[in-house]
């Protein structure tokens, strides 16, 4: 309506410009006729005085400065109207911008108190957190399995490849062996052909006889300490082997120690499995074959133990979570509890004051009847007292009596007048309780969503019971956040 009347007012200000525009459009076409019938006058009349001319002029030029003047004051008036509607709309704008920024502020002070005072909200805020350190819990420990499983596999790795090594060293000694033994069968071979022709030779000299066993007797003495060296030199390799065994255990005991106190008893089982190994490896030299058996034997076995041991440690996390998941479920029950009994004491509580507000509110009615009833009598009295009725007639008692009534009546009509304002004052200040509960819930509400949009995408999987308090939460989160919780929810069950 406000813009409405501006708008009608700027029209109706427009409209009169224009018309006193036009009007003075028309004076001035009048004036301009007058002046162009005095020009003729003047052309027919050249007897006419000068000075009376002049002075005619000089009128016209009075009268269309004053017109000037009077349009010049109108456009100051109308400029001056203007800028005072400007300042008007501004000065309301501003006001209206300050209420809604009030307004604005008060309903952020009442947020900032509820989320201060929430005990709901204050139990969501607790419950979060202990998400995120059952979060930042899990992940230390699978941090830790993390290091224990690359610390087992780089044991695993060098012990696989020490059994590599000491397999290429069989097998080189297997082809020395298998060498020696073709020469040897290569000299067996050539002395049988020697042994042949000495037979065929019988003719020759007995000295030639001397010589040849003598060369046989140097190439026996050859092989022979060729095997001494070689089976030296094997020997020399074995106990170099088994002295950078012996050094690689002690060194890895040494730095298990000082690295891992913790891990003492994976290291003794890793040392045993060393000591195992030198064994199974001393036992290798006679069996290859039943010696790498045993090798993927025991890998397969550290492997399982590896897997179970993981195993067991998942099992005993989930164990954890699930045996944290109940005692916080525990914890919620006892407090659902807690609460449908500060319920329904605040029921009782409540019935009791109610019961105890009609008891009193009968009192209270009983009691205004009856100091209605001494207050109608002693006003009668008052007002009997001060007009001294008795010493009147039996018609003006009457008269007085009727007035003093309807005085006294009007008195008890004043205050009963009095005492529904005031209860209607208490039920109107009661609603206004109601209404202002009701903005606190729903801003509670509201906060609450807020809170488990920011983090439950971030916990899922860690998010202890009664955190979410329906369906409606869920689903609120997304599709993917639901199919998640519910395949979490239902490997926990199994």
């Amino acid at each position: 309506m406000a813009s409405e009347r501006r708008t009608l007012s700027f029209s109706e200000s427009h409209q009169k410009l224009v018309d006193i525009n036009y009007c003075k459009k028309l004076h001035v076409e009048a004036l301009q006729r007058l002046q162009n019938q005095t020009r003729d006058q003047m052309v027919q009349n050249e007897n006419v005085d000068r000075a009376e001319r002049k002075r005619f002029l000089r009128l016209l030029q009075d009268e269309q400065f004053e017109l000037d003047m009077e349009e010049a004051i109108q456009k100051a008036e109308e400029n001056k109207r203007l800028r005072q509607l400007q300042l008007e709309q501004e000065e309301k704008l501003a006001t209206e911008l300050a209420k809604l920024k009030r307004e604005s502020l008060k309903d952020e002070k009442l947020r900032q108190q509820v989320r201060e005072n929430s005990a709901e909200l204050r139990e969501l805020e607790k419950k979060l957190k202990a998400a995120y350190m059952n979060k930042e819990r899990a992940a230390q420990i699978a941090e830790k399995d993390a290091i224990k499983y690359e610390q087992m596999k780089r044991d695993a790795e060098i012990a696989r490849t020490m059994m590599e090594e000491h397999q290429r060293l069989i097998k080189e000694e297997n082809a020395a062996e298998d060498e020696r033994n073709r020469v040897k069968a290569q000299y067996s071979r050539d002395l049988e052909k020697q042994l042949e022709e000495q037979e065929k030779q019988k003719q020759e000299a007995y000295e030639q006889l001397l010589k040849e066993k003598l060369m046989i007797d140097e190439i026996v003495r050859k092989i022979y300490e060729e095997d001494q060296l070689e089976r030296q030199q094997r020997l020399e390799k074995m106990n170099t082997t088994r002295r950078y065994i012996e050094e690689f255990q002690k060194e890895q005991a040494l730095w298990r120690k000082k690295k891992r106190e913790e891990m003492e008893e994976e290291n003794r089982k890793i040392i045993e499995f060393a000591k195992l190994q030198q064994q199974r490896e001393e036992d290798r030299m006679a069996k290859v074959q039943e010696s790498e058996e045993k090798r993927l034997q025991l890998q397969n076995t550290l492997t399982q133990r590896l897997e179970e041991m993981l195993r067991q440690r998942e099992d005993l996390e989930q164990v954890r979570q699930e045996l944290y998941q109940e005692e916080q479920a525990e914890i919620y029950k006892k407090k659902l509890e807690e609460e449908a009994e500060e319920k329904l004491r605040k029921q009782k509580e409540l019935k009791q004051d109610f019961m105890d507000q009609m008891a009193l509110k009968e009192l209270v009615l009983q009691a205004a009847k009856e100091e209605e009833e001494t207050f109608r009598k002693a006003m009668l009295a008052k007002f009997a007292e001060d007009d001294r009725i008795e010493l009147m007639n039996a018609q003006k008692q009457r008269m007085k009596q009727l007035e003093h009534k309807r005085a006294v009546e009007k008195l008890i009509e004043e205050r009963r007048n009095q005492f529904l304002a005031d209860k209607q004052r208490e039920l109107e200040e009661w609603q206004w309780q109601q209404r202002r509960q009701g903005c606190i819930n729903a801003i509670v509400e509201e906060e609450r969503l807020k809170l488990l949009k920011e983090h439950a995408t971030k916990l899922l999987g860690y998010l202890p019971k009664g955190v979410f308090k329906n369906e409606d939460d869920i689903d609120m989160l997304g599709e993917e956040f639901r199919k998640a919780y519910q395949k979490r929810s239902e490997i926990c069950e199994k």
